[in-house]
C-alpha cells in the first residue's frame, strides 16, 4: 500500500468515525460525504499503486 493510499485510508476512517459519533440520525452530513469521498481516493490509489506490466510481444 502506498503512502498515499494509507493516508486516505486513515482520513476516511477519522471522518466516518467523527460523523457516527457526532450525528446519531441518519442524515447526510459533511463528515459523511467527505468519508465516501476519501473512500474512492483510496480506491484509486490502491489502482494506481499496482505495478501492472504489459510486456507484449510485437513480432
Amino acid at each position: 500500500m502506498s503512502k498515499s493510499a494509507a493516508g486516505f485510508f486513515i482520513l476516511a476512517l477519522l471522518s466516518g468515525i467523527l460523523h457516527l459519533s457526532l450525528f446519531q440520525d441518519s442524515m447526510v452530513t459533511l463528515p459523511l460525504i467527505a468519508c465516501g469521498v476519501f473512500s474512492v481516493l483510496f480506491v484509486l490509489a490502491l489502482i494506481a499503486g499496482r505495478k501492472i506490466k504489459f510486456d507484449p510481444v510485437l513480432r
